[in-house]
Formats: structure tokens, sequence, C-alpha cells
């Protein structure tokens, strides 16, 4: 069961659940507004408070009376809250195109732009901070009359960078809508996780034998399979001295109650896996309700594959956008075929094998990249070239193990548009 050359220590480290839960954090849409409308509430409880010791030493500040004070901050509080509606409304706008138009799988990218986030938090914040503020100017003229010169201030400062971010987020919108911004997008985060995955692969190495399973670790409840923590995985199997083989791939979904992780050695007749805690185990598969990027690089494939098939449609009738698309997969192409396939085996500090994850290789990744579109666009003047360029180019950087599945695609390709002819 021992394998040479499997994943190395910064394998190890990497697919850790640090990584998912980054992954969780940066698509939560509601995480930075919330944090805005919080820091904002904050403010304008504390600063109040402190206008009594700098209020009259700054010359800066707001010097209007108690109807002034409230006049500004009533039009804040109103505008700002018309404002923020026509920016949900901006933002439903574009994620609707950009659903209709390319594809459902690309509304993530705008939902986790922090701009967007951002401009949101802000503009609520802002809301938030002029109406709590409102509360503290007290009375009219007079010498029982306050006004928070230095919360009011501040108000009038968030105004202006609502001012600004609004201008910034209508520069983003109106260019996050472009095709090309949207694939070129896809291409660098898919590219990230491509180098993110070759960084942490040691040299290839073959699965162990395994043969049947002594005992198999199921799935607690449904949904696609979003990252894989080895590193934990590992610490597990080491403990109970058995080899823990991942059955599905990143990106797969799995119903409840189905094979998850197949247990090998360390069992007892009878009473499931010895010395293996099953929930850790299931801990260390992320599921979740869609597909991420963390380990996934054939869903960057995805999602510019279905860019593609969408222009290709007789509804859209787009082949420019489907060749852009062919771009960055041809970028993503050249990248995975100068590398050998992810290895399946993890082993742990002292070398033996302990983990074993099913991974896509070039051939998947290559078939993903092609064939639909190939389906599609047989017919097009534009797609068979644009293919057969690309084969050309990759198959000239491959690795000699890619080779004959770039040569079979290319004849498969040269065919196809020869009877599209």
């Amino acid at each position: 069961m021992a394998v040479r050359h499997a994943v190395g220590p910064r394998q190890t480290a990497a697919m850790t659940s640090p990584g998912r839960v980054g992954e969780r954090v940066r698509s939560r849409f509601w995480l930075l507004p919330a944090a805005c409308c919080a820091t904002a509430l904050a403010a304008a409880l504390v600063l109040p408070e402190l206008d009594e010791l700098v209020g009259d030493d700054l010359f800066f500040l707001f010097e209007g009376g108690p109807a002034g004070a409230r006049s500004l901050l009533s039009s804040i509080v109103t505008a700002m809250i018309s404002v923020t509606g026509l920016v949900f409304s901006i933002t439903v706008v574009a994620l609707q195109l950009a659903s209709s138009q390319f594809s459902p799988r690309v509304l993530r990218t705008y939902l986790r732009s922090r701009l967007t986030q951002l401009t949101l938090g802000v503009f609520t914040a802002t809301f938030l901070y002029a109406l709590v503020v409102l509360r503290s100017v007290r009375g009219d003229a007079g010498a029982g009359a306050f006004v928070p010169r230095l919360a009011v201030t501040g108000a009038f400062l968030l105004v202006l960078a609502s001012v600004a971010l609004f201008i910034a987020y209508i520069h983003h919108i109106t260019q996050s809508i472009r095709a090309s911004t949207i694939v070129r997008s896809v291409g660098d985060e898919t590219r990230s996780t491509i180098a993110a995955v070759q960084e942490q692969d040691g040299e290839p190495a073959p699965a162990p034998p395994l043969g049947p399973a002594d005992a198999v670790v199921r799935s607690a409840g449904h949904g696609v399979v979003t990252a894989v923590d080895a590193a934990a995985l590992a610490r597990l199997a080491r403990r109970a001295g058995c080899v823990l083989h991942v059955l599905p791939r990143v990106g797969e979904f799995v119903a409840t109650g189905a094979p998850l992780v197949a247990v090998h050695g360390s069992t007892s007749a009878g009473t499931g896996v010895e010395g293996v805690d099953e929930d850790a185990v299931r801990g260390a598969v992320g599921l979740g309700r869609e597909r991420s990027m963390e380990q996934d690089v054939a869903f960057g494939l995805r999602q510019l594959v279905d860019i593609a098939e969408r222009a290709l449609s007789p509804g859209v009738n787009d082949p420019t956008t489907a060749v852009q698309a062919l771009d960055e997969v041809h970028d993503l192409l050249r990248r995975l075929a100068g590398a050998p396939d992810p290895s399946p085996v993890v082993r742990d500090e002292e070398g033996t094998a302990r983990v074993v994850v099913e991974r896509a290789g070039f051939a998947d990744h290559l078939d993903l990249a092609v064939d639909e579109v190939l389906h599609h666009g047989a017919d097009s003047v534009q797609v068979p070239p644009r293919l057969l360029a690309m084969l050309d180019d990759v198959l000239d950087a491959a690795r000699p193990e890619h080779r004959a599945v770039l040569e079979a695609k290319r004849a498969r390709v040269r065919e196809a548009a020869g009877r599209g002819r």
C-alpha cells in the first residue's frame, strides 16, 4: 500500500478548512454591508458623547443650530434610502441580464464583487448613521439646545463617500456586464485555481490498489462537493491506521445517504469504522448548494463553456462571444496541458498513503472544454477553425502523456467541421 510521490506538505497545508471558510465569507453578499452598518451604529452612538470634548476646538465642524442639524440629517435619511433602493434595482437588473445572456453560474461573480458590497454597505450605513444621530439633536435655540457637531459632520462626510462610491459603482456595473469582462473574470479566477492546485501537487503517483472497502461513510446531507480537506482526512486515517478513499470528485453532487468516503483497514465487523470519527470525516468533505472555485478547476471551464453555448444558441446567435470564451479556454488548457495530472494520493508525515481523492485529469478538462462547444458550433464559420487553432497550440505545449488525447480530439474536430460544410 506504500505509494511514492504523492502530495507534499504544501498541499496538506493548503487543503484546510480556513480556505473553505474564506470562500464562504467572500460569497456572503450581506456580510460586508452588515459590518458597515454595525460600524455606523457604533459611531452614531459614540460620537455625540465625544462631541462635548472636541466639538468646540475644531473650526471645520458643522456650525448650524438644532433646526439646521435636523434638516440636514432628515434630508440625508430620505435621500440615502432612495438611492439605496436605486442601487439595489440596478444590481437586480444586472443579475438578470447576466443570467439570461451569459449563464446563471456567473452570478456568483457579481455577488462576490467587493465594490458592490461596499457600495450597498456604505449607503445603508449612511442612512442608519444619520437616523441614529438625529435622535441626539435636542431642543431648539436656547440654553438647553444640543447639536452633536462632530457627529453631524461625520454624516456629511459619509454622504460625500456615498457620492464617490455611486459614481464608481455605475462605472463598475457598466463594465462588468460586458462579455469580455465576464469572460476575463472567470478566466482569471480559474487561473488562480489552477496555480493553487499545481503548486500543491507533488510528482504524480497512481492510486494504491485498495480492493473492496471495509466500511463506507455515507453523507448525512445532500449537495455539491465544494472542497476536500485532505489534511484533516490524512490525520484521521493515520490515527486509525487506515486509508480513506473520497469517492465523489470536487464538483459532483452527493445525495443524502450516498457513499461519501470508503474506509480500507481498521474496521471491526458489525461495528463500523474503528477509531475513525465519521462525523469528522463528513466534515472534511465540504458540501454546498453550488460549485465553487476553491478547488474546482472544471467549474471555471464549465462557466466558459456555458457562455459559449448560450452565445451559439439560435436565440442569441453571437459566435463572436463564443470565440471570446474559447480564447480564455485556450489559455487554461495550455496551462493544464503543460503540467501532470494531479496526484490522487495524500501521504502523512511518514510517507504512508492515507487518502485517495478522485480528481479530474487533463482528458476530462479537454472533453469539457471542446465537446459541447463543438456540438453546438459545428456549423459556425468561426468556431471549428478556432477550436483547431486552439488544439494545435495546446498540442505544441503539452506533456507527452497528454498528446494522444489532444490528437484524437483534433481529429474529431476536423471531422465535425468537414460534416458541417
